[in-house]
């Protein structure tokens, strides 16, 4: 019996070593693809295998499972599914962005549906594949032995197509991974091309014509800073977002319809997904969820409730599922063919440039050798022509076709294949015309060997021909951008995107409480004619915002104090409200005197402010945006004054003052200088013994009138027509003969005005309630009061909510999706099921 040699092991050195040769072996056989073709080995061997089965673009189909059966009985000994899984990802559209095989039958779907059996299914080369493969029978790469050392396979493929970057790759080896998106084939080029030019070129200066990857699917990239880590650093990471847009639906409904997914997101879980927070009551406003693509084109429309706002909803679509993905970039591949490394994008395109001169270096070398081959039988060939009958005289006098063959190189000092070309002559090559085609042919190959030779003595020739390759490579399959890259401003969805967007009616009741309600909802349940009411916390004032705004509340001591309006009670469940000193850092006594929403704080606007003494001032608005709860100060006052009115304006608008005496003074803006937040300001109105300023208004509206009330109930309305523009500083003009001015407000011709006493009677009439008078009359009685009751104070609340001033040459900026915000409806909790209907189902 004979036995093995038997030698003692360090059974830790063992393990390590095994389990190192194994993580080798799955790096570089099989997880990771190379730098200068893009390719896994099965992938590499499969499409060797259709050119060898001769499956080119133009051929008939052949069925997958020969496919597969050649590339494992030669190539690749692994299991058969490993090898069509890796075929069919190379046929789906939406997993490759240039697919390199052209598939027959099912090879599965966006929703993930599995491809059809093997043996069902066919396949063939795409047209671009071929670019791939292009010269590879001229000693372009190298071979090697298979598996079993019976046949040769090339080890990397020439690869006339960049594919590593424009179709990408995912792979999970020992200890690392590859993650590597796709890109567009015109933009690849061009970044390569520009890399040639220069080769000194930074990532900056690249990502200039390759601003970032573009998937199959399409969808939309926010930002590209992630992008420019990843193209910098080989690592990083970016977020990707579906394409969706609003359509109008029946009875008076909106739609969510999306078009394209981010890249590897799988359609059908995602409806599921969208169901099941449904179920959740996490999106409670959508009513039904509908697949509707066909071969046209993806179609998801998700129908929303009537009360539900589309942007707030998408928002939340885009926060809660997949139709926003992040895309980790991991730029890992092998160098030389066995050496990962991780690699920044100008690495990378410099080693597929490096492949490319290898390629085209040894392609003219072959050509080259073929070339100077073929010059040396055409010259012997022309030296027969030049003999003929000497060369047919010494071919009849041989005895053999060997004795010829050495007659004719003795006797014309020819080699031994220009004398067999000689003897392989036919006899119709002899002919006058086809003796001018050899003669041709020499002159054409010798053009081509000083040009072959050329190319090989001028490296810059090598590099010329691979920018004239990539040119056309560009016009032949080139096509547009899929996926779309935003600013990054739109990148990160915040709690605030989620918040509703609706216009509401901010109130402050006599007693400090705020509340807020829906502007809509307001005007459907609360506007009446001629309405009286008694109520112990009446409104003092209001001011119409939006949800996504900020409120500047100012008090009486010139504090200013900021807060979302969100933030602000809801009157739906909160019916009082609650005291403002439980939002804002108010003194105890302290009193709020005006109200201005905010939209923009960067937008070219002022605030106007006014105190009781007719001090006057405007700031930039940009001046009071503060994260502090304790307020800003927004003017300096004097020993006993007071604010009594804020606005907002541009700065060059008149203003309307008005005193308690009934004195009111019409001036411009204009002759008021912008100050600082600590300016006290200049006077406005120049006021007689023991009066006071009550009201301020920004004449912005010319279809406006001036409500004027006195404390003993009568009050009117008065044209701004007769108030003529006067000079700062002025008495102003009379609009009032008898009784003390409670308040002074622009009405306009459909708003609401409530009148408040003292004792808590509250009169609500419409503008046109309110009789038109003349500056000098007294009015109509407006408020009938009880003995020692007065009117305290005039709230309007405004027909619509009035649009923010703007400089008269600007424009209003449309909102984006991404900042439109939306109320949350309520209604049913039913979840929808998702259904797959044809848009032609659809429609009927």
């Amino acid at each position: 019996m004979e036995y093995g040699i038997i030698r003692p092991v360090e059974i830790a050195e063992e393990m390590r070593s095994a389990y190192l040769d194994y993580a080798m072996s799955v790096i570089v056989a099989r997880a990771l693809p190379d730098v200068r073709d893009g390719l896994k080995p099965v992938q590499r061997r499969i499409i060797y295998v259709m050119h060898q089965l001769g499956l080119q673009h133009q051929a008939p189909f052949k069925k997958s499972a020969r496919i597969v059966g050649d590339t494992l009985g030669r190539y690749h000994p692994h299991g058969d599914a490993a090898v069509y899984e890796a075929m069919v990802r190379m046929a789906q559209d939406f997993t490759m962005r240039y697919p390199l095989v052209n598939g027959q039958g099912n090879f599965g779907s966006i929703d993930g549906d599995p491809p059809a059996a093997q043996r069902y299914t066919e396949a063939r080369l795409t047209a671009i594949a071929e670019e791939m493969l292009r010269d590879i029978e001229k000693e372009t790469v190298d071979f090697g032995p298979n598996f079993d050392a019976t046949l040769e396979e090339p080890l990397v493929l020439p690869a006339a197509m960049p594919n590593l970057l424009l179709n990408g790759v995912s792979g999970i080896a020992v200890g690392m991974a590859t993650n590597i998106p796709p890109h567009n084939l015109n933009e690849v080029c061009a970044a390569l091309s520009l890399l040639i030019e220069n080769p000194e070129a930074t990532t900056e200066d690249l990502m200039r014509v390759l601003p970032g990857p573009d998937f199959p699917t399409g969808g939309i990239i926010l930002g590209q800073e992630g992008i420019r880590a990843a193209y910098s650093t080989g690592k990083g990471h970016f977020v990707v977002r579906a394409k969706a847009h609003i359509e109008e639906a029946s009875r008076g409904r909106a739609s969510i319809v999306v078009t394209e997914l981010p890249y590897q997101v799988n359609k059908a879980r995602l409806l599921e997904r969208i169901a099941d927070l449904v179920k959740q009551d996490r999106l409670s406003e959508i009513s039904d969820l509908r697949d509707e693509s066909d071969r046209s084109g993806m179609r998801i429309v998700i129908t929303l409730k009537r009360e539900a706002q589309p942007e707030v909803v998408l928002n939340q679509l885009f926060k809660f599922t997949q139709m926003q993905v992040t895309f980790a970039v991991n730029l890992l591949a092998l160098v030389d063919g066995t050496q990962p490394r991780l690699l920044t994008l100008k690495r990378m395109l410099q080693h597929y440039i490096t492949h490319r001169q290898e390629v085209i270096v040894r392609r003219s070398c072959f050509e080259l050798g073929r070339a100077r081959s073929r010059a040396h039988i055409l010259e012997g060939l022309r030296i027969a022509l030049e003999h003929l009958d000497e060369v047919i005289e010494t071919i009849r006098r041989s005895q053999n076709a060997e004795t010829a063959k050495a007659n004719l190189m003795r006797r014309f000092k020819l080699t031994e294949l220009q004398a067999q070309a000689i003897l392989d002559l036919q006899l119709r090559r002899l002919a006058a015309l086809e003796r001018k085609k050899i003669e041709e042919e020499y002159q054409e190959t010798l053009r081509r060997i000083a040009e072959l030779e050329d190319i090989l003595a001028h490296p810059k020739k090598v590099l010329e021909l691979i920018q004239a390759e990539l040119r056309e490579l560009a016009a032949r399959y080139g096509d547009g951008r899929r996926t779309r890259i935003l600013p990054e401003e739109a990148a990160e969805i915040t709690a605030e995107d989620l918040i509703p967007e609706e216009k509401v009616l901010v109130m402050v009741s006599e007693r400090g409480y705020v509340r807020r309600v829906a502007l809509e909802a307001y005007r459907r349940q609360h506007r009446v004619r001629s309405a009286r009411t008694r109520e112990p916390d009446a409104v003092r004032m209001a001011a119409v915002g939006n949800t996504r705004e900020e409120m500047l509340f100012f008090s009486e001591r010139g504090r200013c104090y900021p807060i979302k309006v969100h933030q602000l009670p809801d009157a739906e469940r909160e019916p009082r409200g609650l005291p403002l000193s439980n939002f804002l850092s108010i003194e105890p006594q302290e009193r709020i005197v005006g109200m201005v929403p905010v939209a923009d704080y960067e937008a070219p606007l002022r605030l106007v402010l006014l105190t009781r003494y007719g001090k006057v001032k405007q700031t930039a608005l940009g001046e009071f945006r503060s994260g502090r709860g304790n307020g800003l100060a927004g003017l300096t006052l004097e020993e006993g004054d007071a604010l009594v009115g804020v606005a907002l304006a541009q700065g060059t608008e008149d203003v309307l003052v008005v005193t308690a005496g009934g004195q009111a003074l019409r001036f411009s803006l204009d002759e008021v200088r912008p100050m600082g937040r600590s300016a006290a300001g200049v006077k406005a109105i120049s006021l007689g013994p023991g009066d006071r300023v009550v009201g301020m208004e920004v004449v912005r509206r010319p279809d406006a009138s001036l409500l004027v009330v006195s404390a003993d109930g009568y009050g009117k309305r008065v044209s701004l027509s007769e108030y003529p523009r006067q000079g700062r500083g002025g008495k102003g003009v009379v609009t009032v003969r008898a009784g003390q001015v409670a308040a002074a407000r622009l009405l306009g011709p459909q708003d609401e005005v409530w009148l408040t006493s003292a004792r808590g009677v509250v009169v609500r009439l419409l503008a046109d309630e309110v009789p038109l008078r003349g500056r000098a009359t007294r009015g109509d009685r407006l408020v009938e009061l009880e003995a020692g009751d007065a009117v305290a104070g005039a709230v309007v609340i405004p027909s619509s909510a009035p649009s923010p001033p703007r400089p008269a040459s600007e424009e209003a900026e449309k909102p984006s999706p991404q900042r439109k915000r939306a109320a949350k409806g309520e209604g049913e909790k039913k979840a929808p099921v998702p259904r797959k209907r044809t848009r032609a189902a659809a429609s009927t």
